[in-house]
């Protein structure tokens, strides 16, 4: 996806939201379960960044009842000590406390990763050494000291590699086929470390930072990697040795690699695949010729560089794509003859179903045509095995699961919910008819978020689902044939696990609301063991917001939000609101999960003697395809009258709420949010909008197309959604925020917005920072962002100056 909003987490990714009573809660929750026993989205703009969401509570799923009662009382220690309701020596929050020093929490294991033959997961630790859970004892133990790689994970890379390798989750490393090695790839180098002796060294280089795609063959015999738009092949023994597979000498020509628009509204994370007896490669080739260009400007050298960057717009040219195979010996590529209409439609998926038949989905430019084919590349024969139809669009559910070597699991709407469905096919010729459906896994209103992973030999399925509450995110398992469905994690909040290729025991990082990210190593029944918890806020009183639920503008919808309330503020319209909503389709950001520097930053507002409001509107994510779908061809309108009509729920529930002092503000599709609702009433006396789309003709190609369809097709849908169409009726004082490196949301859109007010004579202010991406990442960046938020908000809401 795109639009999502980066700026709070260490990594940002995009793409989910966080979110005392809560101890309360929790002894209820164990008492009823005997422990019942969420990384929200953060997202980079197109809805999805996306980092985690962890719990510090994690120790039992059915536990008996004298351990719950030694959980409870556990709990209710860490509670008092890192969270106190009540503390004399507390002091309060200071912005540069908040973001220009490391995380008050501490950064939990990020990039874990399991060795293929799920004996160990590792990560990188926070002082650099590579960690490893083995599954024989469970245990954290260092498996490679940071004195040996710290050369490579401190290499020099640009503002724009460091973004795309954390927005991309490009890791640091990869394991050997056979759990004996890791390569690590460094700014390009490539360095294979024995783990038997502990000796590296270097077998080859890229040439390239980010995109470079570094690969096993599943033999291990060799190391593939993309270079300068190319695909390349090793020998592992033979150090500088790459040979081309592609010759392309067209910059505009891609060979394995990804482009901008797919890593960002697809997802793709690699265009080229082994097959599995390592013989060949699948890669996906696209042509960028017919794509605009459009120029991001540093102007911080002497004489300014420009990065002419490929970026379809609505209407454009989209990358023209086509699937070759080419023998990992060389020679002349086989194109696979799948019917695509280029520079329109999209390959957001493909891969081998064994050594000659490879997969391939189609997804049609108006994103109502999901096709599913297969080729065989020894008789050149393609099928179209799979059709599938929305009436409006498909959703990010492209990924498909092989199991064995008959089946496929996808993931589908189409009862007007994500859930998982099995098809089947011929193993010995999968060509010969269509794919079969065989049964839908688990159903009901609740969304199935991925698939984590298939044990065969067991014939389960584990996923995450947010079944029984929205706000949640549980992993779950199922049989292949749909019985025996269980939760599998059982506490309070959002779960990321992550599981070993063919199953098995996984590691879960989770949070809640009030509880920061613990890591933890569980079994299949829910058994954890914690291995890293959160750092105790010291010397600051964590107040806990009010959680809601309200009516949607139809009468009808329940939405969830929080309200961060001032601490025995009560007299009537004695505190000013801040209203912060993201608001756009991908994202849902009321989970019940921890928000990091973004949470503790509403705590300074009410420190400050805001109310903060956060609320997720119809046309968000995470409630089925109705829900969603209100933002089809609608980008303002329906979530306008949600967010209004909360707000007025909220003042009359609230009466220290003073309705004649609210301000509004929100980054990506919140900062274009912020500008339509200043542009569409009177009631705000300040506005703040970070990196915002201020014209949809402006973004791009497949993230626009999918709501709002061609401009051709909706001129007046685009016309009327455009701020910049309204930009002479903004009420109240706009602060506008943006990066001049944002590559995702251009900074040609806050300037044409500008224009507009100028010609309106409208003042204005704003805040450009240097370089910065969508991100706008840094401890300086961030502080001087969140002071200048501060400052408005406290001079025009709080003072109500004119």
């Amino acid at each position: 996806m795109t639009l999502r909003v980066n700026i709070f987490s260490k990594s940002l990714n995009a793409s989910k939201r966080w979110h005392v009573s809560f101890f309360v809660s929790k002894i209820r929750s164990i008492a009823c379960v005997a422990v019942k026993c969420s990384f929200a989205l953060l997202s980079h703009p197109s809805g999805q960044v996306p980092g985690k969401a962890r719990i510090l509570l994690y120790y039992g799923v059915c536990l008996r009842p004298i351990r719950a009662v030694l959980v409870l009382l556990l709990l209710a220690a860490s509670i008092s000590t890192a969270y106190p309701q009540s503390n004399p020596s507390t002091k309060p929050w200071t912005v540069k406390e908040i973001f220009e020093g490391p995380s008050l929490t501490g950064y939990p294991p990020d990039g874990i990763s399991w060795s293929p033959d799920g004996a160990r997961a590792t990560y990188i630790s926070d002082e650099g050494d590579v960690m490893q859970i083995e599954v024989a004892d469970g245990k954290l133990t260092k498996l490679l000291d940071h004195t040996k790689i710290s050369a490579l994970l401190d290499a020099n890379i640009s503002e724009k590699d460091r973004d795309h390798r954390a927005r991309y989750d490009e890791p640091n490393y990869i394991w050997s086929p056979d759990s004996k090695q890791l390569l690590f790839d460094t700014n390009g180098e490539l360095w294979l470390y024995n783990l038997a002796n502990g000796v590296g060294v270097q077998v080859g280089d890229t040439g390239m930072q980010s995109g470079d795609d570094p690969k096993f063959s599943p033999s291990g015999e060799f190391i593939s990697f993309v270079r300068n738009h190319n695909l390349f092949v090793q020998k592992m023994a033979g150090k500088n040795s790459a040979r081309a597979l592609t010759d392309s000498h067209d910059a505009t020509i891609l060979n394995g690699e990804i482009d901008w628009v797919y890593l960002e509204e697809l997802n793709v994370r690699s265009n080229y695949f082994w097959s599995p007896d390592s013989r060949q490669l699948a890669y996906l080739q696209m042509d960028e010729t017919q794509v605009p260009v459009y120029p991001i400007v540093d102007w911080i050298p002497l004489h300014a560089t420009v990065d002419q960057q490929r970026y379809p717009q609505p209407g454009d040219l989209n990358p023209a794509v086509r699937v070759g195979v080419v023998s990992v010996t060389g020679g002349s590529t086989h194109w696979l003859k799948i019917p695509a209409d280029g520079g329109n439609d999209y390959i957001p998926r493909f891969g081998w179903v064994n050594s000659h038949v490879v997969w391939v989905e189609m997804l049609a430019r108006d994103q109502k045509h999901l096709n599913l084919y297969f080729a065989d590349i020894r008789s050149g024969d393609v099928r179209l095995v799979l059709a599938q139809t929305e009436p409006k669009y498909f959703t990010m559910t492209y990924d498909i699961k092989l199991v064995g070597n008959d089946e496929v699991l996808i993931q589908s709407w189409r009862d007007g919910f994500t859930h998982i469905y099995r098809y089947t096919f011929d193993p010995k010729n999968p060509l010969t008819s269509d794919a079969k459906f065989a049964t839908q896994l688990e159903s009901g209103d609740y969304e199935v978020d991925s698939i984590k992973t298939v044990d065969e030999a067991k014939n389960t399925v584990y996923y995450l689902s947010n079944e029984g509450d929205s706000r949640q995110e549980q992993v779950w398992a199922v049989q292949l044939d749909g019985s025996a469905k269980r939760q599998v994690t059982k506490t309070r909040g959002v779960h990321d696990p992550v599981f070993p290729a063919k199953g098995g025991s996984f590691i879960d990082t989770a949070s809640s609301l009030l509880i920061p990210d613990s890591v933890s190593y569980c079994t299949t029944q829910g058994e954890c063991n914690v291995f890293w918890q959160s750092h105790p806020i010291e010397e600051h009183t964590i107040v806990a917001p009010e959680e809601l639920e309200l009516k949607a503008a139809d009468g009808v919808t329940t939405l969830y939000g929080t309200l961060q309330l001032p601490v025995n503020m009560k007299a009537p319209g004695s505190v000013p609101l801040i209203v912060n909503p993201y608001g756009g389709p991908g994202i849902d950001a009321a989970k019940d999960a921890w928000r990091g520097k973004r949470f503790i930053f509403d705590q300074l507002m009410a420190e400050h003697g805001f109310a903060v409001l956060n609320v997720d509107n119809r046309g968000m994510a995470g409630r089925g395809r109705d829900f969603e779908q209100v933002a089809y061809h609608n980008f303002g309108p329906p979530q306008f009258a949600d967010q209004m009509t909360c707000i007025d729920q909220v003042l009359a529930k609230y009466p220290q709420l003073d309705p004649h002092r609210i301000g509004w503000w929100g980054w990506s599709w919140g900062g274009t949010f912020t500008l339509y609702a200043a542009t569409h009433s009177d009631r705000f006396l300040a506005e703040a909008s970070g990196a915002p789309v201020t014209d949809w003709h402006n973004y791009d190609s497949i993230y626009t197309e999918r709501y709002m369809g061609l401009p051709s097709d909706e001129a007046k849908n685009y016309d009327q959604d455009s701020v910049q169409n309204t930009a002479q009726n903004l009420k109240g004082h706009i602060l506008i925020l943006h990066g001049t490196g944002d590559d995702n949301v251009h900074f040609a859109n806050t300037i044409q917005f500008i224009q507009k007010l100028l010609d309106h004579g409208i003042p204005y202010d704003y805040n450009v920072f240097p370089r910065k991406t969508h991100s706008v990442d840094g401890p300086i960046t961030q502080t001087e962002l969140f002071s200048r938020l501060l400052w408005h908000f406290e001079t025009y809401v709080k003072n109500k100056q004119d």
